[in-house]
């Protein structure tokens, strides 16, 4: 049987889901593929997904400056920062 994302999320991860359109975003995001192109960042990432307690693990990798700055590229594109703080052009 097929399953969706609707199966495995509660209505509390509801919050926390990122519409497909967003998430087609990432692919398309020249800053982000330039990131991938790090073997160290490549290798936290695949390290993460397969960890038993990946939470834990991504308290440690919070601490490492290029995890960061790949968490904060994602943000970047998932939401981006509200044009009311910005200087006008």
């Amino acid at each position: 049987s097929l399953w969706s994302v609707e199966d495995i999320l509660t209505e509390d991860d509801e919050q926390d889901r990122v519409p497909l359109q967003k998430l087609k975003l990432l692919g398309e995001s020249q800053e982000l593929q330039g990131l991938l192109l790090n073997p160290h960042l490549r290798q936290l990432l695949l390290t993460l997904d397969q960890a038993e307690d990946k939470s834990s693990l991504m308290k440690k990798y919070m601490q490492e400056p290029l995890f960061v700055e790949f968490a904060d590229c994602c943000l970047r594109i998932v939401e981006p920062p509200e044009k009311e703080n910005m200087l006008p052009e």
